[in-house]
């Protein structure tokens, strides 16, 4: 038992060394078009020389449309069964 121990914490030690991380940089072409245009808008370099305002009324509506979500009480408990139930059509 103890030469087992003795194999065993030497090869546990040595197991992060073995795992690989992932290279840097973008996996996929979509991921680096992503990346692109999320550094774009952290430097504001495709920022519209317009600025872009919103109407009084489009104001009011969308202040109107974040408050309509506190109306809901959230429950204590969630309870999975109360959704309903889906179909899957065959």
């Amino acid at each position: 038992m103890m030469k087992l121990s003795m194999l065993c914490c030497p090869l546990l030690l040595a197991l992060p060394l073995l795992a690989q991380a992932i290279d840097a940089g973008p996996a996929s072409p979509q991921q680096q078009e992503t990346e692109g245009w999320l550094l774009l808008q952290s430097r504001n370099l495709a920022a519209s020389p317009q600025p872009q305002t919103a109407t009084p009324t489009e104001r009011e509506l969308a202040l109107q449309r974040w408050l309509k979500k506190y109306r809901y009480e959230i429950p204590d408990f969630y309870d999975p069964d109360a959704g309903g139930k889906v179909e899957v059509k065959k």
